[in-house]
């Protein structure tokens, strides 16, 4: 009962025909009958991209491979990224993407809070672009524009809401741009706005001169 054909059922974005050929050609040992699928699933899933694998025997010869591969959502560190259930995995991706900071373990509440925030942030036309968490929880979201929202460690969600409630009639109405707004006030914000920078390279008025 020799295996002649292994079929991957569904087109891969990240994962390479080379690649699953390669764990096939090394790891995969038996013919049709004696083939052990769970290890075949195992060496599978050790690919950089693939998340869940599934492999089924179809008679007479032929072997089906599913390949969950990770939708990358938010890069981690320097070298890892975060896939959209929360995972952390090796990965090199040249997509836009947000950055995650935490301590390890806190990947998969960033992913959840991250979506929260999103959300949120949309009805005003803001995108988080960094979300980060302190080992004592202190929560902090930074915007594409440049601005940044100090959450603290209560009623985070509650805090960000009221934020974006009050928006359109404060912040959006200030003509010079906000970098920084602090949201841990019960009832209120505190923001701050850059200094302006004066030109230093303009001579200095010389008394006495003609």
């Amino acid at each position: 009962f020799p295996l002649r054909t292994v079929q991957v059922d569904e087109p891969l974005k990240h994962v390479t025909g080379e690649e699953i050929k390669a764990v096939v050609t090394r790891d995969l040992r038996g013919n049709f009958i004696t083939l052990d699928l769970a290890a075949g699933r195992a060496a599978l899933q050790k690919l950089q991209w693939v998340r869940k694998v599934d492999l089924r025997r179809r008679w007479p010869d032929r072997l089906e491979v599913t390949i969950e591969e990770r939708v990358p959502l938010a890069r981690w560190g320097d070298h890892e990224l975060v896939d959209a259930h929360g995972e952390v995995f090796e990965g090199t991706y040249s997509g836009d993407m947000p950055v995650f900071v935490g301590p390890p373990g806190t990947a998969r509440e960033l992913t959840v809070r991250y979506e929260q925030f999103r959300r949120s942030l949309s009805s005003i036309n803001k995108v988080p672009v960094q979300v980060v968490v302190s080992p004592r929880r202190a929560w902090r979201i930074r915007l594409r524009d440049g601005m940044t929202l100090e959450l603290g460690r209560e009623e985070i969600q509650a805090r960000l809401t009221r934020f974006v409630e009050v928006y359109a009639r404060t912040i959006g109405k200030l003509a010079r741009p906000v970098d920084y707004v602090d949201l841990r006030y019960a009832n209120g914000f505190a923001v701050r706005i850059p200094e302006l920078k004066f030109d230093k390279s303009r001579p200095k008025s010389r008394r006495g001169a003609a």
